[in-house]
């Protein structure tokens, strides 16, 4: 008896290693707008109740609704806005129990919007970052996700019912809403999440790693097409086809990418971060940051530092 060819999508879906903590509640009173800043990592947002609009410094706006999830990349500036008006779901206050950090920001007249924050990190066979190979944002609304529209309406139950392991519930709960998103994108074709269909190859695979593991090591297009098993044609030609870019431009997006974390997170000097990412000229680095953050190195540290 034969069987049909698993489903490539499926083997990466149930081989990834994903997580999802929530870390926030936002609550926007009245019309206001709550800077958010650049998170170090991927942040998936909820929105509980009211009605508003995701902002980004240079991408499209996503509308607010209850229901609606948005997964947003790391180190992507982005704000929420209320619009005010009738108040749905929760809410402001701060759930109690839940060791949850609280943002108010607060307007003219009523209404209320309450959006629950979580970071979500991405990994696959010890390998750890693919969060980075995110460029756009993904949005989920439960009306096209019945699986998940159950999963976030035992959520809202956690969230305001007092019960022992709430926050261990909420995090499953986010996990199963985060590969639903996933798996509903992958259906659809969405260029998105391209690169994660391509998880599946097992040459790319091993070169991305490569990346992935280590993105300020000396790479070429050579090594890492002998670490993939192809000719340096062929290599090329399938990564572009996989990933929608050339494996070395796409080598310099991860390192740009990994500088913004770590610019975040840690407190060395920007010449090392610049060493640790691959950049031997430090006004190379900065030049090649500006480019795609919109400013200095040491502007983006402090503006999510200060």
């Amino acid at each position: 008896m034969t069987h049909p060819n698993p489903d490539p999508h499926d083997r990466v879906l149930t081989e990834l290693d994903i997580e999802a903590d929530p870390f926030a509640i936002c609550a926007l009173e009245g019309a206001c707008t709550l800077g958010l800043g650049r998170a170090p990592g991927a942040t998936l947002h909820y929105v509980l109740g009211g009605q508003g609009r995701l902002s980004f410094q240079s991408l499209p706006p996503i509308d607010l609704v209850p229901g609606r999830l948005v997964l947003v990349p790391s180190s992507l500036h982005h704000s929420l806005r209320n619009h005010g008006g009738g108040q749905v779901g929760l809410p402001v206050c701060q759930p109690a129990g839940l060791d949850l950090e609280q943002h108010v920001a607060r307007g003219e007249g009523g209404g209320n919007m309450v959006v629950l924050c979580s970071t979500v990190r991405l990994g696959l066979r010890d390998t750890h970052g693919l969060v980075d190979l995110m460029r756009v944002p993904l949005t989920l609304d439960l009306g096209d996700a019945p699986g998940a529209a159950q999963a976030i309406n035992a959520l809202v139950g956690e969230v305001t019912q007092p019960r022992t392991g709430r926050r261990a519930m909420i995090r499953v709960l986010l996990l199963q809403c985060v590969i639903e998103m996933l798996r509903q994108r992958l259906d659809a074709g969405d260029p998105a999440v391209l690169w994660l269909g391509a998880l599946a190859d097992p040459g790319l695979w091993r070169s991305l790693r490569a990346m992935l593991d280590d993105p300020g090591a000396a790479h070429s297009l050579e090594g890492l097409a002998e670490v993939a098993g192809m000719s340096r044609s062929r290599f090329a030609e399938r990564f572009q086809m996989s990933y929608g870019r050339a494996p070395m431009g796409f080598l310099r997006a991860l390192r740009l990418a990994r500088a913004a974390q770590l610019l975040t997170e840690r407190r060395e000097p920007v010449k090392r971060i610049a060493q640790m990412v691959g950049f031997t000229s430090r006004s190379a680095f900065t030049r090649a940051f500006i480019e795609v953050w919109g400013q200095s190195p040491r502007a983006f540290r402090q503006e999510k530092t200060g």
